[in-house]
């Protein structure tokens, strides 16, 4: 079966083509700059030169039209009709309590999903016109939901309860969700592939280092806690978002500063974390970069990002009671030997170890771990279009098996 996995946000569109007889990647693209005149596509075919394409795009339905057009290009495409896509697996953002794994799209779904928008404004509309693009464009061909909450839905209420007045989780279910759970959930995986021991028997902690950052125990395969909370704004410090701050400070910047809400979420969301704190940028690379000149605001960020994390797994192995293994992934946390040689330097009384040679490693997966460390250290890069890819499969070959039973039953 192939698979067309579709992230769309707000002006963009990333997508995959997945053949799932080998899991193997056909081709992957982003189209950006969406309702503008200028809007790019880039398509990047499998082991041939990649096709960017410039010009007016202004909906969501062009743009994965366009896709459509250069995956069955005669000469850069891929597959030589759409009819060949089986299935189509979306990313969406925020299934709320209603959702705890990924379901094949109904009009029932998308009325749920629609009932998911006060919890993710600026994400689960565009999801939902994604979905709404692909029914349009591929008529009859199954529409998968795969939520980045879902994974988190195994949380005990200790963990997603927050101490607020328990009626503003009653009207508006004010809670702990968490995010990043296809990532937190691929390289649980890959890490019990990787030991060869079962994941029930796996106490774990998966830092997902990228622009935004989220740490979550995994305790026999299920996500027990995360950094995120009821927004992706909670927890760790990222590139641009400021993570956990005293609510106090918040009240008395918006009072003096005589700031809206509208403008408190954007510096809270847009102006803070690595970029507030160094003045610089939300890169990391540009972070050690300013470092390694001597910038001590630049030193400033890195050394509160850093520390920001120890505590949070200092915090999980606590919430564990214990720790296997510690996994760094994503965009920093695949390719930044520095940061892992700091954390991993500062947790050492949990009895985690690294080799400096084994860590000397960018964006390939890696045990890092010295020989005498009590807690394997894992540098697995993540795969969150795959895990919605194989969801997908796997929904639409059990309804399809479903569907035959019923036929013969009939018969």
């Amino acid at each position: 079966m192939k698979v067309f996995v579709l992230n769309c946000g707000s002006s963009s569109v990333k997508y995959q083509l997945f053949d799932m007889d080998n899991e193997s990647v056909m081709a992957k693209g982003l189209v950006e700059r969406i309702g503008s005149d200028d809007a790019i596509l880039t398509h990047r075919p499998e082991g041939r030169q990649p096709v960017k394409q410039i010009g007016p795009i202004l909906d969501h339905t062009t743009a994965i039209s366009k896709v459509l057009t250069v995956l069955t290009h005669q000469e850069h495409g891929v597959i030589r009709d759409v009819s060949e896509i089986g299935a189509v697996g979306h990313r969406v953002v925020h299934g709320g309590e209603a959702f705890t794994g990924s379901v094949l799209i109904t009009d029932e779904v998308k009325k749920a999903l629609r009932d998911c928008i006060d919890l993710a404004p600026l994400h689960n509309p565009p999801n939902l016109t994604g979905i709404a693009a692909a029914e349009e464009l591929m008529p009859g061909v199954p529409q998968v939901a795969v939520f980045d909450t879902a994974f988190h839905s195994t949380m005990p209420r200790r963990a997603f309860l927050y101490p607020v007045p328990y009626v503003l989780y009653q009207r508006h279910k004010v809670r702990r969700y968490g995010f990043h759970g296809t990532s937190h959930r691929y390289v649980a995986g890959r890490a019990s592939e990787i030991l060869g021991r079962p994941l029930e028997d796996l106490k774990i902690i998966s830092c997902h280092l990228g622009n935004g950052a989220s740490i979550a125990a995994i305790k026999g395969g299920k996500s027990i806690d995360t950094s995120m909370g009821f927004t992706p704004l909670e927890g760790l410090m990222m590139g641009t978002r400021s993570g956990d701050v005293d609510p106090g400070v918040i009240l008395f910047v918006m009072d003096r500063e005589q700031l809206t809400l509208v403008e408190a979420n954007a510096m809270l969301n847009k102006h803070s974390g690595l970029v507030g704190l160094s003045g610089l940028s939300s890169d990391m690379r540009e972070i050690e970069a300013g470092m390694a000149q001597g910038n001590p605001r630049a030193e400033d960020a890195f050394d509160v990002y850093e520390y920001r994390i120890r505590k949070y797994i200092g915090a999980y192995a606590a919430a564990m009671n214990g720790v296997d293994v510690i996994i760094f992934t994503a965009g920093i946390g695949e390719n930044s030997p520095l940061l892992r040689q700091r954390v991993c330097e500062g947790i050492s009384f949990l009895g985690v170890r690294i080799d400096p040679a084994k860590n000397d490693v960018r964006g390939k997966e890696a045990d890092i771990s010295a020989e005498r460390s009590a807690v394997r250290v894992l540098v697995v890069p993540t795969n969150e279009e795959l895990v919605i890819a194989r969801d997908t499969m796997e929904i639409v070959s059990s309804r399809g098996a479903r569907e035959h039973a019923a036929t013969e039953a009939r018969a």
